[in-house]
């Protein structure tokens, strides 16, 4: 049996070895489809672990900071601070938007970010560095991770400052893929929340003309008004890290009870990042899958049915000599199965190789690959039952009529 397979392969080596480069192709598109995947799930986990975290407190009715837009006075971190079990609060804000380069160094390109406002030494600050050091002023500085693409030196505009990067780190990215860029707490602040120059003018002159605002005999008031409107104290997020033994619903509940905010574990955190926020992805990706599969079987059918076809007459003279209906059928199925193991390690090859070229991570685990093996071996074996049917059905006469 092995050796009429290894034969028949042998005479129409071309078109089989062929067949099984295409299909390895679409094997290996199946396969980063599921890194992909894999790799959102490891972004939304790499961002909880980034952020060095137990609990994260944020607006009251929202699933922020990440699913959804939070802002809370930066002053909550205080008494956040003072709750029983809690070892360390600060304030911590998320900003995704576009970072420029300078023309200098990187040509004025501009990279998808997002900018991190976090207190040095505090949760939120970058846990480690490849390259440079850490933030040691308050104001314009910043460190990177590498896929931003950005240089120890290099100047990079936020908003309406120019920050240099004095480090560099790695796999900091969002839960959407976004590589971080990480700068002190009061410019992100500043570069999130406060208005350009024109929309202050615009409203100091608003405030100026309200005459509830500006009232006679009242010296003060409206100067008071105004610094109040320049003035910034808000914030995405209080990131809380527990006393070790302390269990974080524990601090979690009397916030929720007493403070009038919002508190998630980093069960219930990863719960919203990954069942929530990237759900449809999950699903869309799902169904690509589903269609690839299909269209895999499709291809292994045809081409194995239409081998089959190809050696009608030699099929009956098998049959005429008294060949057993059980080993022409073994033939045809090692011939599929034989095409599906070739298209896989195709497959494996290629998604390997074309990975990390790829924007976004793309994460291949080791049970994805045996998986994708047992599942192609699976639909190759149902693919080779059409032209199982058709061989079976041949008359040995065929051999003799010509």
């Amino acid at each position: 049996m092995i050796s009429l397979a290894g034969r028949d392969i042998l005479h129409s080596w071309g078109k089989f070895v062929l067949t099984g480069i295409g299909l390895g192709l679409l094997i290996g598109v199946t396969l980063t489809m599921t890194g992909v995947y894999r790799g959102m799930v490891d972004d939304a986990r790499a961002l909880l672990d980034n952020s060095g975290a137990d609990l994260w407190v944020v607006q009251q009715d929202t699933q922020g900071p990440y699913a959804e837009s939070s802002s809370l006075r930066d002053d909550v971190v205080r008494s956040v601070r003072g709750l029983p079990g809690v070892a360390r609060a600060a304030n911590v804000t998320y900003l995704t938007m576009q970072v420029r380069a300078d023309q200098a160094g990187g040509g004025g390109r501009e990279v998808r970010a997002m900018i991190v406002g976090f207190e040095p030494g505090q949760p939120g600050e970058p846990g480690y560095l490849v390259a440079g050091r850490h933030i040691t002023r308050s104001h314009y500085e910043a460190v990177a991770d590498v896929r931003t693409g950005f240089a120890l030196g290099q100047r990079i505009r936020i908003r309406r400052h120019d920050y240099t990067v004095v480090g560099l780190t790695r796999r900091m990215v969002s839960s959407g893929g976004d590589p971080m860029v990480f700068i002190a707490l009061k410019d992100a602040q500043e570069a999130q929340f406060l208005k350009d120059n024109d929309a202050i003018l615009n409203d100091r002159a608003r405030t100026a003309a309200n005459p509830a605002l500006n009232r006679p005999g009242v010296p003060g008031l409206l100067e008071a008004i105004l610094a109040s409107q320049a003035a910034n104290h808000n914030v995405n997020a209080v990131l809380v890290q527990v006393q070790p033994g302390v269990p974080a619903e524990a601090v979690a509940e009397p916030i929720r009870r007493w403070k009038h905010l919002e508190a998630y574990t980093r069960a219930q955190m990863e719960e919203i990042l990954i069942a929530k926020l990237i759900a449809t992805s999950a699903r869309q990706i799902g169904m690509f899958l589903v269609i690839l599969a299909i269209v895999s079987a499709a291809i292994v059918a045809f081409i194995i049915y239409t081998m089959t076809l190809g050696k009608i007459r030699e099929i009956a003279v098998l049959k005429l000599i008294g060949t057993r209906n059980r080993t022409i059928a073994g033939m045809i199925l090692q011939q599929s199965l034989g095409l599906g193991l070739i298209g896989f390690l195709v497959g494996k090859v290629s998604a390997t190789f074309w990975a990390p070229i790829f924007p976004k991570y793309v994460l291949l685990e080791t049970d994805d690959a045996l998986f994708g093996l047992v599942a192609v071996m699976v639909i190759c074996a149902l693919a080779s039952t059409l032209a199982i049917r058709a061989a079976l059905k041949v008359d040995p006469a065929a051999a003799i009529g010509g």
